[in-house]
Order: C-alpha cells, then sequence, then structure tokens
C-alpha cells in the first residue's frame, strides 16, 4: 500500500499539579481553545476537550508522525507557558508530571465524547481520583497508588 492511513483516537487525562483547582470558569474556554490548537498544530486534531478547575480531559486523533508522549509534553509545556501569562496568581501553574491515555475505538468515540462534555457534572459527586481509580480499573491497567498523585 503506497499510502500511509491512520485513525488512532485516544482519550488523555493529566490535572494540575497536587490537583489545585487554578483553571477557573474565565480562562478556562481559553485555555482549551489554547490546548486544542496545540493538538492541531503537532498534527492531532482534538474531538473533544473538556474538564474541570483541576484537569483536562481530550479525546484527540493521533498524528502518524508523533509520539504519544511527545504530543502530551507539547501540550502541557505549550499550555503551561500560555497559563503563566494569565495572571499572577496562575505564575506558578504546573501539569502533573504524569497523564493517562486510553485507546478508544471509533465505535466508542460518541460515548468517549459525551463522557468529556459531561465532566463538570460527573465531578459534582466524584472527585478526579475517584473518577481516574474508575478508569484504570475499566481498562484493566495496573498502578502504584504512591506514584499516580503529583
Amino acid at each position: 500500500m503506497p499510502q500511509s492511513l491512520s485513525n488512532v483516537l485516544i482519550h488523555i487525562v493529566f490535572s494540575t499539579k497536587n490537583r489545585e483547582p487554578l483553571i477557573s470558569a474565565k480562562v478556562e474556554p481559553e485555555l482549551h481553545k489554547y490546548m486544542a490548537a496545540t493538538f492541531l498544530a503537532l498534527g492531532s486534531p482534538t474531538l473533544g476537550l473538556n474538564g474541570t478547575a483541576d484537569h483536562v480531559h481530550v479525546l484527540c486523533a493521533l498524528s502518524r508522525r508523533i509520539s504519544i508522549s511527545e504530543l502530551i509534553e507539547g501540550v502541557k509545556k505549550s499550555s503551561s507557558k500560555w497559563m503563566k501569562t494569565k495572571g499572577p496568581g496562575l505564575r506558578r501553574f504546573y501539569w502533573q508530571s504524569g497523564y493517562g491515555v486510553f485507546s478508544i475505538g471509533e465505535s466508542n468515540r460518541a460515548a468517549c465524547l459525551r463522557y468529556i462534555a459531561r465532566q463538570k457534572i460527573r465531578h459534582r459527586r466524584q472527585s478526579f481520583q475517584e473518577e481516574l481509580r474508575e478508569i484504570l480499573s475499566n481498562y484493566k491497567m495496573k498502578y502504584d497508588e504512591r506514584y499516580v498523585w503529583d
């Protein structure tokens, strides 16, 4: 096949450092727009992006030309620098060092997009830690609690 084709959808989750609630309702829409533009510039367009004051969820189509770690590092680094320009209270803004990435088949795209869209509703009753533990359990991922939270 002379053409290289790819349709790899990934659900990415990461939080602010120590889950500090620094993503205010005022800055959130602009942050999400900035992050979506960064994902696109890295060849991995977002299909859905939402979150709360302390974390984000992204569904994107992974570029065939970049690794997952390079993609996330690029988005986190760029958006962290951008956030620091948004006011004195954000000069010490950082994302956590880790992240979660989960494969999503095309048949689950709509369900994942609904899940991401409903983040604020979900977190009225569930913390980020509870949510991430649930996701990790659903994906049957082994992890060590000592190294998940920073």
